[in-house]
């Protein structure tokens, strides 16, 4: 058999240091923050309009409308420093400002994307395709985000990158963002939160409810069981309130550019990073598309897989996931449902790939084992690089496989169509493994992906170099399904 041709890409996307976001500046404690306050609080006006004007002429080109930013957080910090005092709008943007930095989101690290077809198609040449591209961006403290860029693949493969802009931004919480009542309660359950005191809490909630109403039924619940173990129910309620703050919305103005959007680390589950998004463009069954994607949150000791879920890719759902099936890293949903059932797939032992079915997708209680390491480029450990692509030959996952010298390659297998807990075919070789150009970066000798897509015969993987840049390759699909054994 002919070897399979693989073509790579001479576009890279390499980590661009002056892709930089303004964040909260959060010092070590509110008392020093309050002596920062003072001192820009004793400075003369003329002082202060000489000092804004130079934030302004030093960081008004690296930020999107940083006056409005650096109000902002004069808003967040105000309360708690000044005590109701008069100021000037120059002195709040001046106060703001010192409550401010800069963080270079990909500085260390833009890699391990993911590849889904864009919304929009419009004006794209006969037998192209525009598509988004999801990135783990990796900076100062290794905390991680998501970045985003576009691009053309034409006819014949080739690959066209849009130029991104020179701006990051981070969207808003939506305001008001409501919670469904029963699902909820079937979290709260999950997470073993369910008792009297939060049988309470929900009895004094409508069934859509926001955040400050939930705040505020368990302030009542709180003064209506006396009785309850105050520690005990202190513990609880902090519990929901992380519950729900984990599940929440987030949304860009709609007048920014795609790769001007950054999903930034906000919850506590997250503090660390959030780690290797898996989108998939996910068909239901009414014959409406919307995207979903799996992560990874981070919080520097635990890892937990979680959910976001976007139609349009400027307002974005963070959702929780639950259940015994939810462990270990590497979750990829499939996209489409299988017999009626949402099917996603797994590593839950850090070391082989399971399969799982559930009737909705925040709950995921069973799993079902399907490959072992077989072959020695993948004796340590396998994974998936992402969600099952559908081909008439059956589900097509690229994989990955960890051999001698924790070298990471990339392959792939083959499901049934009907029934994806039978493998129908593997590669027995690796597709890509590191080549001399590929093999130092932030973390050496590894290639890796977290979605690829097939369009035109060909299939197309955008990967991650090194734990340090991206690049992609061009597989004629049919040589890959000729090639399983």
């Amino acid at each position: 058999m002919k070897p399979i041709e693989v073509t790579r890409s001479t576009v890279t996307l390499d980590p661009d240091p002056t892709h930089v976001l303004a964040r909260p500046f959060r010092l070590m404690s509110d008392r020093r923050s309050t002596k920062i306050a003072a001192r820009v609080m004793a400075l003369p006006e003329s002082k202060v309009h000489a000092l804004l004007e130079g934030v302004r002429a030093e960081f008004g080109d690296r930020q999107l409308k940083i006056d409005e930013f650096l109000r902002r957080r004069f808003d967040e910090v105000s309360l708690s420093l000044l005590n109701g005092q008069t100021l000037s709008e120059e002195r709040k943007l001046l106060l703001g400002g010192y409550f401010t930095h800069e963080y270079s989101l990909e500085a260390a690290a833009l890699f391990n994307p993911s590849m889904v077809p864009h919304l929009d198609q419009s004006d794209v040449p006969p037998g192209s395709l525009r598509f988004i591209l999801s990135l783990r961006a990796t900076a100062e403290g290794h905390v991680s985000s998501i970045a985003f860029r576009s691009g053309i693949l034409d006819a014949n493969g080739k690959i066209t990158m849009d130029l991104p802009s020179r701006y990051s931004i981070e969207p808003m919480q939506v305001p008001n963002a409501t919670f469904e009542k029963s699902l909820f309660a079937r979290k709260l359950q999950e997470l073993r939160l369910m008792g009297d005191f939060n049988r309470e809490v929900l009895n004094g909630l409508p069934d859509a409810f926001t955040m400050e109403e939930l705040r505020a039924s368990i302030s009542r619940a709180a003064k209506q069981l006396p009785d309850l173990e105050q520690q005990t129910t202190k513990s609880i309620a902090r519990q929901t309130l992380m519950l729900a703050s984990s599940n929440y919305e987030v949304q860009f103005t709609p007048e920014s550019c795609l790769s001007e959007r950054v999903l930034f680390p906000v919850t506590p589950s997250q503090s660390n990073g959030i780690e290797d998004a898996r989108f998939v463009l996910f068909r239901k069954e009414d014959g409406t598309h919307t995207y979903y994607a799996t992560y990874t949150a981070y919080d520097g000791k635990m890892i937990l897989p979680q959910f976001i879920e976007t139609s349009d890719f400027l307002r974005f759902k963070f959702i929780t996931l639950n259940g015994p099936a939810v462990e270990n890293k590497g979750m990829a949903l499939f996209p489409r449902k299988i017999n009626g059932l949402y099917a996603m797939l797994g590593r839950q032992d850090a070391e082989n790939i399971y399969v799982m079915f559930s009737d909705h997708l925040h709950f995921w209680h069973t799993m079902q084992l399907i490959l072992e390491p077989v072959f020695p480029w993948e004796f340590i450990q396998l994974g998936n690089c992402g969600s099952p692509i559908e081909t008439g030959a059956g589900w097509l996952v690229i994989s990955h496989g960890v051999g001698p010298m924790r070298k990471y390659c990339i392959g792939a297998f083959l499901l049934d169509r009907d029934d994806p807990t039978k493998v129908i075919g593997r590669l027995p070789e690796p597709l890509i493994e590191p080549n001399a150009n590929e093999r130092d970066g932030y973390v050496p000798n590894v290639v890796y992906s977290c979605g690829s897509l097939v369009h035109g015969g060909l299939l197309v993987i955008p990967y991650g170099i090194s734990d340090y840049a991206t690049t992609f390759a061009t597989i004629p699909l049919a040589q890959v399904l000729a090639a399983m054994e």
